[in-house]
């Protein structure tokens, strides 16, 4: 009993440090074969084997094998049935789950059947829904991936709407109990940094600016994470022209966020994230099309690293971790940067404006400089809804990855497989950089109109990245989906924080 009050305590505790707006489910994970619940949810692999069907009483046994058969019900991946008042047992329903070849299961496919069951179970009333998992020896955090899955899915942004959804109550039956309750403490970890990226990027641009997202920022001090504001005389100070450049067409200055999660004594690994909380376009403004109203997204990449940092600073993860993040409005006003502007980078490259929408490097160029300058890095990745040119070459299925490290492709490639957060490495080249080449400063901001943008953006950062190994992630696209996908309600996503809190977990991933 101590031990269970314990780890009660530990997840009432994460729940508090999730955001405002986070689901408030519960779960509770135990080895009995209970069946006392309004909703059963057992599962049913394509080799036809039903796991914890021994649990029920034969005639409901009976019951749910007719309705396999009656519903010609293969157990695909995803594949839900519905059995409505069962025979002999005291729920309401039971879903039937599909999971296809339980061996080939990754925690990702496992928290988008969680994220189905949340789905499925929207709408219906009563509360408490039984999970069993037992047999599923090829999986042994199924349960608390499960969870996982529909803690993602169940996130609601209330700020400005209430919710009047029935929160559910789920007890998770699992073979190996300790395992799944200290890996669900972990994942929830990670869904509080998931769920912060996504409340910063849901809230209007009206309230989320460059100064409201540094307070958000100084909240994770109470976790032990060391930040950092640096301001605009700070800005000026450094030389940071490139940050100063696109803030300042607005009437709130920009600002340099710095997070810091200091768990290891090794070389730290820098993020940085592409932080314009609103983008106009400046002079070159998105005049067609309703774009413009997504723009309060543009921060998304500061959103993600932010919330990197608070999954790590809750699991007191064992690495050192700082991001940077360089955070401006691009509006238009008689003070904004023009088209045909030089401006100064902090590392002291001229660059010839060309379209002041492609700000989001400048800004990088400039975090990309501090965070090699101020702490040297082990490796740095950065995170930025950069361009346009990345959705038509791969639309939302994956992130364009941009790096020379070998290494880390296959280790950002396999943390993204691992979570559903897939990346596809895309080109660099000579060629794109060839286009960048200015008559006037030693580069322009473009590459030439109709190439491959994605590309030239990202050679455009990597003068900026030093020599240690670097990444860029090209997430534009996946800050927002219109509809609601398999762990995302529709909003924004927190794309990348599931991904990087992999990858930083992974052994060795800071070679």
């Amino acid at each position: 009993m101590k031990n269970k009050n314990k780890f009660l305590l530990s997840v009432m505790a994460l729940a508090c440090l999730n955001s405002l707006n986070a689901n408030a489910e519960t779960f509770s994970f135990d080895t009995r074969n209970s069946l006392n619940s309004d909703t059963l949810v057992l599962f049913h692999s394509a080799d036809s084997t039903t796991y914890s069907l021994d649990f029920l009483p034969q005639s409901t046994q009976d019951q749910l094998n007719l309705a396999v058969a009656d519903n010609s019900f293969s157990g695909k991946r995803g594949e839900v049935l519905e059995i409505l008042v069962p025979s002999e047992i005291d729920a309401k329903r039971v879903l039937l789950v599909g999971i296809g070849d339980a061996k080939t299961l990754t925690p990702g496919e496992i928290n988008t059947l969680g994220g189905n069951i949340a789905a499925k179970l929207e709408t219906v009333p009563q509360a408490t829904v039984r999970v069993l998992t037992q047999g599923l020896n090829n999986a042994p955090l199924f349960g608390s991936e499960l969870a996982h899955g529909i803690e993602l899915r169940s996130y609601r942004y209330t700020q400005f709407k209430a919710s009047n959804r029935v929160e559910k109550n789920y007890q998770i039956g699992v073979d190996d109990l300790s395992l799944n309750q200290k890996h669900h403490k972990n994942l929830q970890a990670v869904e509080a940094g998931v769920f912060l990226a996504r409340d910063l990027t849901n809230a209007p641009a009206g309230n989320m600016y460059p100064e409201s997202f540094a307070n958000e920022a100084r909240k994770l001090k109470s976790l032990g994470v060391k930040v950092t504001v640096l301001e605009a005389k700070d800005i000026e100070r450094l030389n940071l022209g490139a940050l100063a450049a696109v803030g300042k067409g607005s009437e709130r200055p920009p600002k340099l966020v710095v997070a810091h999660w200091p768990g290891s004594k090794d070389a730290p690994i820098a993020l940085v994230g592409k932080g314009i909380t609103f983008d106009s376009g400046g002079y070159n403004i998105k005049a067609t099309g309703t774009s413009i109203a997504r723009m309060k997204s543009d921060m998304a990449g500061a959103a993600t690293v932010l919330g990197t940092v608070k999954a790590m600073a809750i699991q007191k993860a064992p690495v050192n971790l700082v991001a940077i993040m360089p955070m401006a409005e691009n509006m238009v006003s008689g003070h904004a940067m023009i088209p045909g502007d030089v401006i100064t980078t902090a590392q002291g490259l001229t660059v010839e404006v060309l379209n002041t929408d492609a700000e989001g490097r400048l800004v990088l160029a400039d975090g990309l400089w501090y965070a090699r300058e101020n702490y040297r890095p082990s490796v740095i990745i950065d995170v930025a809804t950069l361009t346009g040119s990345k959705v038509s070459a791969l639309g939302t299925v994956y992130a364009g990855l941009f790096t020379d490290s070998e290494q880390l492709v296959q280790q950002l490639t396999f943390a993204g497989q691992q979570v559903g957060e897939k990346v596809w490495r895309l080109p660099l080249d000579q060629a794109y950089d060839d286009e960048l080449k200015s008559t006037i400063a030693d580069l322009k901001n473009t590459g030439k109109e109709g190439s491959a943008g994605a590309s030239a953006a990202a050679m455009f950062l990597k003068r900026f990245a030093g020599d240690q190994p670097w990444a860029h992630l090209d997430i534009a696209g996946h800050a927002l989906t219109a509809t609601d996908t398999a762990v995302v309600p529709a909003g924004a996503t927190g794309y990348g924080v599931r991904l990087l809190s992999t990858w930083l977990t992974q052994p060795k991933a800071q070679n």
